[in-house]
Order: C-alpha cells, then structure tokens, then sequence
C-alpha cells in the first residue's frame, strides 16, 4: 500500500491573520467572512476554542462570550496566492503535491520512492515541517495510508505523526474529535448532541441512517473512514496551465473535424507532459458556439495516460453524445498531468484480468452517457429491503476480493420497483398466474415472512413469499396489509 503524507498549516487564513496582526497572538482570534455583527466566523484559535467559541458562530455572539475577541477578513485572493506559493515548495519535497480544495491550508503529498532520499519517513516529515520555520507559519505533518487517516491525524495536536500500520493509523483516527474536523458547523452540532463526540464513535453510525439524517457530506465522511473512496494522491506538476486554443476561420460543425482539431492541440500538450515524466490525467475540452452560448466538458480516462488515442476517443465520445445546435467558433482544450505510477512504467503487464481495458470501457461510457452512468450496488443497513443497498458512482474497477463461502448463496434480482400483482384467490395456491401462462400457475408457497414498522416515516406491513411456479421459476412476492395489495419485488436466480 502506497505511503502518502498530510501536511495541515492549521487555521491558515487565520494564521496569515496573525502574520499582519502580531500583537494578536496572545488573544482569542477569528476570521470572519465580513466585519459586522452578522458575519460567521470561519476559523478561531485555540484561545477562542478554550471560550466555547467554535467555527460557524455570529460574529456578535462571539464577542458575548469574549469581549477581547479579535477578529478581520483575510481575501480569497491572498489565500489562493499563498496556497500556490507552498504547493511549489512543497514539490521540492516530491513531485506529487495536491492541495485540498474545500479546505485552504491542507495538502497531500505521494509519499512513494521517498526512502530511496530520506533515510526515514520520520526524517522526510521532518524536513517538510522545517518550511514552517522560513515561513513564519505553524504546519503538522502525518505519513500514513489513506487521505482520511493522515488528515485527521494532523488534528491529534502532535507536530509529527508516522503511523507503521494502516491498523495504528485507523486505532489513533478513532480517537480523534469529531469537532477537530472542518465539517459543516450544523452537522457537528448535532453530532455533540448525540454524545458523538470521536470519530471512531461516528463510524459506528449506521451508513444509511448518517445519510438520512446528517446529509450528504457527513455521509462521504463516513465512506471515507471506512476506506470506500480512497484514492492516490493526484498532484499537478507545475501551476502552469497546460493549454491550447483554436479560432475557426468558418465555424465547424463536423465531430470529426473537431475531433481532429482537438488531437492537434493535444500531441505538444502530451509531449511537454512526457519530458516531465509525467501522465495526462484530466481534459477539459471547451467549446464557443456561433450563437454565443458555451459548452464545457471534464474527462477523465480510466487511469492518467499518455495514450493520445485513448483520450480523442473519450473526447469522440462526448461530442457525438452532445447535440451540437450551433457552429463551434473556438476550440480550447486544458490538460492536468500526474506522476506515472511504478507500474505505468512497467514494460509487461501481468494480470490474468485486464482491469486497465475494463477501466477505459467504463470511462468510455462516462464519457457518452454523462458521468452517473455507471454505478454499483453497495450493501447498507436498513429496515425494507430494498434500504439495504444504494446504487453509488463507480470511479475504477478493482480486482475481486470474494468471501469463502460453504453453500453458494442464491442470486435475488431485484426489481427498481415492486409489480403490482392481481389479487391472489382463494384457492391459492393452484390457479393463480403471477407471472402469465407461459411460467404456469402457483405450485409451492414458502411464507409468510414478515416485516413491519416504519412509523418514524411511514408504516409498513408486509408479508413475503417465495412462490415456484410450474415451470420452475420462484418469484419473490408481499402483501402489502396496510394498503390491501400483492407485489411483485423479485426473483430468485
């Protein structure tokens, strides 16, 4: 398992805060989205914390619980510019540095080939937490295993933390504040509440039940935790831009034609890339119309790639799925290159499974259908059965990693929703034809099963019932008892 590293300037607008106003320090201290009354504090230091006042919090309740508070407006403009400036000293570290985009201050850093320059991964961090000394600003430092891991271990206080093991990595996360973390104000609010109040008690919250009642966000943090999305640190090589731009003489409409235009634009772009080792990851592909509307589109290949025909076929794709309504004008295309992996470079490939060629078809479809066409089912814990799974987006393909099993389960195909079914007659089971003719009647019931309850949302009674047929099939059915109907949910395979 790849090594990656957090780095957390902690606050850090409110560290450049504290830069124009030294003689702060000292003082409890926020920054405020504006200086009035009504402006919500983004960031406060530990002397504001030590008062109750927490991020989220009304610039004039703040000053009711401190009336030292001291609190300014730090630009988004001097918070990108500053970001821009550490991202380049960071790569001086390694040439993979990625910053957080939700959260200024936070970067990640591929930690793979490290040792082979640094005696230890202490000793790596440790030259990565000298910056702060050049730049007047306090940074935290933690090597681990996964993004979630090393970013909340940044949180324990510690100015350097190596975890050995994934398994020390996720025992110390757990012991981390869940208001430690730069989650929304209302969601951890809650979460105290509760008397939630560590990561490892959130991770024992049902999946489903985080979702439904904490929203979207707070369930991403969930499916990190337990190491759903983890991915490898995707780092630009350089701020600059790597783009091209076409100007029609006549305005195009032929896909192919536009397609060849892009590949034009696109072979110097790859070229630069491959000089700096490096693999083209992401393409955005812009387009100006003659009617003055603008289309843009974000592709991405299976994995970053130096395969030019790959991509001009992502980019076939997308244009050939979009109904192009007015003449293109201009053509301008942008790409983010990364650093090729070890086995990118490899000059054989030895998997019995293609994983990579699977890859490519998926992004392929995502690249004709839009970028939630292809999903799988992940199993979750709920009340009704069809709660205990959800459909999530599919980002890579990965070898299979089945269980030992001893009786092979049955296969339930499910139906997206349940068939309504005519009412079952009184001399059940002969005669009843749930499935038509050709399956036959109702030879065999196995049930009832049932499941009830849903009052928090709506009640729900049913009574399941594997019927087989004549011909051999076994439908899986409910009688619905509340509302007097029979269903069809599934079959069994």
């Amino acid at each position: 398992m790849d090594r990656m590293a957090c780095v957390e300037l902690p606050e850090f607008p409110l560290q450049l805060l504290l830069r124009r106003h030294a003689s702060w320090r000292d003082k409890p201290v926020a920054v405020v989205d504006r200086d009035k009354p009504q402006g919500i504090l983004l960031w406060v230091n530990e002397a504001a914390r030590a008062l109750r006042i927490l991020p989220g919090t009304r610039y004039a309740v703040a000053l009711s619980l401190a009336s030292d508070l001291r609190a300014g407006v730090v630009a988004d403009a001097e918070i990108r510019s500053e970001i821009e400036s550490l991202a380049e000293k960071l790569r001086t570290f390694t040439p993979n540095v990625e910053p957080n985009a939700s959260e200024p201050g936070v970067f990640w850093l591929a930690a793979h080939g490290i040792m082979r320059l640094f005696p230890s991964y202490e000793a790596w961090a440790a030259r990565i937490a000298w910056l702060r000394e050049r730049q007047a600003l306090r940074a935290r430092v933690a090597v681990g295993f996964s993004r979630i891991g090393t970013y909340a271990a940044t949180r324990c206080g510690q100015d350097i933390v190596v975890f050995d093991s994934p398994s020390e990595e996720s025992r110390r996360v757990s012991q981390v504040r869940i208001d430690r973390l730069g989650i929304d104000p209302r969601v951890r609010d809650a979460l105290l509440r509760l008397g939630v109040e560590t990561l490892g008690t959130f991770l024992e919250l049902p999946a489903d039940g985080v979702q439904t009642r904490f929203g979207e966000a707070a369930f991403v943090l969930h499916r990190k935790l337990r190491g759903d999305l983890a991915t490898p640190v995707a780092g630009e090589h350089s701020a600059e831009p790597l783009c091209g731009v076409w100007v029609f003489d006549h305005p195009e409409t032929q896909v192919e034609r536009l397609v060849s235009r892009v590949e034009a634009l696109l072979k110097p772009l790859v070229r630069r890339i491959e000089r700096r080792d490096g693999v083209l990851s992401t393409l955005h592909v812009r387009l100006r119309f003659e009617n003055g509307t603008h289309a843009d589109d974000r592709l991405r290949p299976a994995t970053p790639t130096l395969d030019l025909s790959q991509v001009l076929r992502l980019v076939q794709l997308r244009l050939e799925a979009r109904t192009l309504d007015s003449a293109v004008e201009e053509l301008e295309v942008e790409v983010l290159a990364a650093t090729a992996r070890h086995e990118q470079l490899t000059l054989f490939a030895c998997e019995t499974r293609d994983l990579r060629a699977a890859n490519r078809a998926l992004a392929r479809l995502r690249a004709e259908l839009g970028d939630g066409a292809v999903r799988c089912a992940l199993l979750r814990d709920g009340h009704l059965p069809e709660g205990r799974y959800t459909w999530e987006p599919l980002h890579e393909l990965r070898a299979a990693q089945p269980d030992a099993v001893i009786v092979p389960p049955l296969v339930r195909r499910v139906h997206a929703r349940p068939v309504p079914l005519p009412l079952r007659p009184r001399h059940e089971p002969d005669g009843w034809l749930v499935a038509g003719f050709a399956a036959g009647p109702v030879e065999d019931v196995v049930g009832p099963h049932v499941i009830s309850g849903g009052w928090w949302m709506r009640s729900v009674e049913r009574a399941y019932y594997f019927l087989r047929t004549r011909s051999g099939r076994w439908l899986w059915v409910y009688e619905d008892r509340l509302r007097n109907g029979w269903f069809l949910h599934g079959e069994v395979e």
